[in-house]
C-alpha cells in the first residue's frame, strides 16, 4: 500500500494554515464576507485552469497517481488542488491582512501619543 503524499501534504497545509490564522495571526479573515468572495473567485477560475492542465483526456500536467486520493472534480481535476489552492491562497490573504491591521494598530498609537 502506498501513502497518498500529495493528498497527505495538502490537507497538512491546509490545517496548518487554519491553525495560524485561528492561534497565532487572528487577522480576522475568515470573519470577512471579502476573503470568502476572493476565495470563491480564485477557485472558480481554478477549475477552468487546471480542468484544462488536469484533463485525463489530454492531459498537459501528469500527476502519479499514487500520490493522490483518486477523487477528481470537476472536469478531472484532483480534489488536492483546492485543498493546496486554499491553503495558499488563505495564507497569502492572512498575512496580507494581518500586516495591515498591524500598520493600523501602530498609526493609531502614534495618533494617540501626539
Amino acid at each position: 500500500m502506498t501513502v497518498p503524499e500529495y493528498t497527505i501534504m495538502t490537507v497538512i497545509g491546509m490545517i496548518v494554515v487554519i491553525g495560524l490564522e485561528l492561534l497565532v495571526f487572528r487577522s480576522g479573515i475568515f470573519r470577512r464576507a471579502k476573503y470568502w468572495a476572493a476565495l470563491a473567485i480564485c477557485l472558480f477560475f481554478q477549475c477552468f485552469v487546471d480542468g484544462w492542465l488536469t484533463k485525463l483526456s489530454d492531459p498537459i500536467v501528469l500527476y502519479n497517481p499514487q500520490g493522490l486520493s483518486g477523487v477528481r472534480f470537476p472536469w478531472d481535476i484532483p480534489i488536492e488542488d483546492f485543498g493546496f489552492g486554499f491553503a495558499m491562497i488563505t495564507a497569502v490573504l492572512m498575512l496580507w491582512q494581518w500586516r495591515l491591521n498591524r500598520q493600523a494598530a501602530a498609526a493609531a498609537i502614534e495618533q494617540e501619543n501626539r
